[in-house]
């Protein structure tokens, strides 16, 4: 009896252990079957490329979806792209189940551990100083395979590339910076670059914020010769051209300068009288200008620039303005002392002409008095013996005064180079601006 039973037990385990394990096997049998079922070929090397006519490369065609364009940094020379990057190419030897695609779909989506037992091809971006696929919990990469052994593979990156940047023009440049997209172990005889249909495309809500982004982009398809692979490979190009949007500049930069230019000629309608008012308009002129043209975002570069012209002309115009009062207060002084100077010597000749003046002719003695001709105004000369006139004070303010010939009014020198300077000053800085924009739009076109 016990035997029996003993028996019994052991079969009851036996069997539900058979089942049990007929069930996990049906469980892994049907997730298998979830999953592609692509079948490579018993001799498929994933290192080797997929066939191709001989002697003709394996063609991958490449497009961008640009999503966004930002950090153009001019001190590093780079820029950040947000982009979708999608591959295509044709992998012949894949033999394809049609039970894997849903009704009315010729494509399936690969899971990422069947696609890495696939040949791949290894494009890289040559000018990037990082590139990355973007994640959260995983990459955000899919790979799709067609009905016609078509694989696509498309991927979500980020990328920070260098552009050598010129600042000539700045700040009208503009900036040409190019992306080149190269195969980087097989050379151009095993695979070829190519653009596809779309090729690069931009996000119609993409904006930057102090640039334009031209349009259409420019697309390039070459091959390039790296001396460190010691080979030519095939390489795609896309240029992005930044035009630097001027209307910041004109009204944090050109404008205010201007203002202060023409504030500092102000000065000239301002007498000698009111120095401490002239010397401080025409410093707080000088000072704004340095500050303002320190504090601009000006790219830290060793040549000369557009706006360093500007800003070398605005600040001479000032420091002109400057100089001019510096002249005009010099000759002041020196009117001054020639005006106070003359009516001293006039009257020490005045005392003079009381005295009698002896002379000795030929044992006789003559006494005479000098007599004292009238002159033009601001003359004054003496006469004797009827000798020539002797001028006094038109000699000795030649140089900072005269009389008019027409009016007999007396010119003051310093006073006749402020009017002048009035007209002068602004007629040069007009023709500095008439110069400057028309050869600097001429350029940056």
């Amino acid at each position: 009896m016990l035997d029996k039973f003993s028996t019994n037990a052991f079969l009851s385990f036996g069997l539900g252990f058979i089942l049990m394990w007929l069930s996990e096997a049906t469980e892994a049998q049907l997730n298998y079957t979830a999953k592609p079922r692509v079948v490579l070929p018993p001799n498929y090397v994933k290192e080797i490329r997929p066939p191709s006519k001989k002697g003709s490369p394996v063609i991958v065609d490449f497009s961008i979806f640009v999503v966004d364009i930002n950090s153009i940094n001019v001190e590093d020379m780079d820029f950040r792209v947000d982009m979708f990057i999608h591959q295509r190419w044709l992998e012949s030897r894949l033999e394809i189940p049609d039970d894997i695609f849903e009704e009315g779909d010729d494509y399936v989506t690969l899971l990422p551990e069947v696609f890495e037992n696939f040949w791949q091809p290894d494009p890289y971006f040559l000018n990037s100083k990082i590139a990355e696929i973007a994640t959260l919990t995983h990459k955000f990469t899919s790979v799709t395979l067609y009905k016609n052994k078509t694989v696509r593979y498309a991927a979500r990156m980020h990328a920070i590339i260098a552009c050598q940047m010129e600042f000539q023009l700045y700040p009208m440049d503009i900036q040409v910076c190019p992306i080149y997209i190269e195969s980087f172990s097989s050379n151009n005889q095993k695979v070829k670059l190519r653009w596809s249909d779309s090729g690069v495309t931009l996000n119609p809500e993409l904006k930057l914020l102090q640039y334009n982004l031209g349009q259409p982009l420019e697309l390039e398809e070459s091959d390039g010769y790296m001396p460190e692979k010691v080979g030519n490979f095939s390489r795609l190009t896309v240029y992005f051209r930044f035009e630097r949007q001027i209307g910041h500049h004109l009204i944090q930069t050109f404008a205010p300068s201007s203002l202060v230019v023409m504030l500092s000629w102000f000065s000239f309608w301002l007498g000698l009288d009111a120095i401490p008012g002239r010397v401080t308009l025409l410093v707080t002129c000088m000072l704004t200008l340095v500050t303002m043209f320190t504090g601009a975002d000006i790219p830290p570069v060793a040549y000369v620039k557009a706006l360093d012209l500007w800003m070398a002309g605005c600040m001479l115009s000032v420091f002109a303005a400057l100089a001019e009062f510096v002249v005009v207060k010099v000759l002041d002084v020196q009117y001054q002392y020639q005006v106070n100077r003359i009516p001293k010597r006039i009257s020490n000749m005045e005392k003079g002409q009381c005295a009698t003046v002896a002379s000795w002719e030929g044992g006789a003695v003559r006494s005479r008095k000098a007599t004292q001709t009238p002159t033009t105004p601001g003359q004054t000369s003496l006469q004797g013996n009827g000798g020539p006139p002797k001028p006094a004070r038109r000699q000795s303010l030649l140089s900072v005064a005269w009389t008019d010939t027409d009016t007999g009014v007396e010119k003051i020198m310093w006073r006749e180079i402020d009017k002048v300077s009035r007209a002068v000053f602004p007629i040069l800085f007009f023709v500095f601006v008439l110069l400057y924009w028309p050869i600097l739009l001429m350029k940056s076109s």
